[in-house]
């Protein structure tokens, strides 16, 4: 069993996938112990795994040659949902200029929450951690006009406040950081409200990555080589089954 095991895992699968199909697509990474970063796309339609590379982290000029070469297969996508990862975006946007990045909502409250702690010391985290807990409710006009009108009130009442806090103190830190993220993020928040088929998360990716690394605990003896094509075939598999 061992040597038919080791057989499979010597070469890596071959599939062919129609790269010109796939017009809404997701893009997300899952890191394996910090000894790399296995990032792949999916076609959010069909779910299935378009594309995939195993790097040492995500960055700008991996990511720029990897798509590029998907480009040239055929891949021209009208969105993309994805985190908040800059270089990526950098590379996607020169990649293809008129792709449009919907920024994943899930990863923003995630990462503003994170920021403000579960038990803020101010009363405007607090505030402020009330607005981003709505963020992932939002699902029409009105309740995309609701959260950017309370985002408003909250930036007129505190960011006088915000400013005067030393930069020491960790509530100065932690505000400013969530609301950079916000603000920064709010021009590619909402872009699934125009058209249903463009997904406002990438939760079909984190469900994908978490049987991936559920299924991998019971092969952590596998060499780096042999780690990285028993992903690639995990992915194949995940498209046939």
């Amino acid at each position: 069993m061992g040597a038919i095991i080791r057989f499979w895992l010597d070469q890596a699968p071959r599939e062919e996938i129609d790269l010109s199909r796939s017009k809404y697509v997701l893009y997300d990474g899952t890191y394996f112990h910090k000894n790399g970063c296995f990032i792949s796309l999916m076609d959010s339609q069909s779910q299935q795994t378009i594309s995939h590379v195993y790097a040492q982290k995500e960055g700008f000029m991996g990511s720029y040659k990897w798509f590029g070469g998907l480009r040239e297969a055929g891949l021209y996508p009208l969105y993309i949902t994805m985190d908040g990862e800059r270089q990526v975006m950098k590379a996607i946007r020169e990649v293809w200029p008129d792709v449009k990045i919907q920024r994943c909502l899930y990863h923003i409250q995630r990462e503003g929450l994170r920021w403000l702690r579960t038990y803020p010391k101010t009363q405007a985290g607090r505030e402020l951690r009330i607005i981003l807990k709505s963020l992932c409710r939002v699902d029409s006009l009105g309740s995309k006009e609701r959260f950017l009108m309370e985002f408003r009130r909250w930036l007129e009442r505190y960011w006088g406040y915000v400013k005067s806090l030393p930069w020491e103190e960790v509530a100065c830190k932690d505000l400013k950081r969530t609301m950079g993220l916000i603000t920064n993020a709010i021009p590619d928040m909402f872009y699934f409200l125009e058209d249903p088929s463009i997904p406002k998360t990438t939760n079909q990716m984190e469900s994908f990555y978490s049987r991936l690394k559920a299924d991998y605990r019971r092969h952590r003896g596998l060499t780096e080589k042999h780690k990285i094509s028993y992903l690639a075939w995990y992915a194949y598999f995940h498209n046939h089954d």
